[in-house]
């Protein structure tokens, strides 16, 4: 029972984190839920083809590119790369840590 508390809180964070990045990103924070639709948003964001989410399925390559990607997003936001990685590994961390920060989206880097 705790632990799925634990669970539901860690999801409901994550969520809460990107719905505010997206927002602050000028998107729909609701975006972010949307399975595939959340990754063509993403990727209009950091300015990438919209053809590169057929990367993403190739093996290696499709992670590099997803972190490589978050690494970008984050710079949007004025942090350096070990923010971009963070909000790989420790989404749950990272995503409300930018999300409800006073970070602003910036649309160059």
């Amino acid at each position: 029972m705790a632990g799925g508390l634990f669970f539901l809180i860690i999801i409901i964070a994550t969520i809460a984190g990107w719905w505010k990045m997206f927002e602050k990103a000028g998107k729909p924070g609701w975006a972010c839920l949307i399975p595939i639709y959340n990754e063509i948003v993403f990727l209009e964001l950091i300015d990438k083809p919209l053809w590169r989410i057929i990367l993403y399925f190739i093996p290696l390559v499709g992670i590099v590119l997803f972190i490589v990607d978050r690494i970008e997003f984050v710079k949007h936001f004025g942090k350096d790369a070990g923010w971009g990685v963070g909000l790989v590994i420790l989404g749950f961390i990272f995503a409300p840590l930018i999300g409800f920060s006073d970070a602003e989206w910036k649309h160059t880097v």
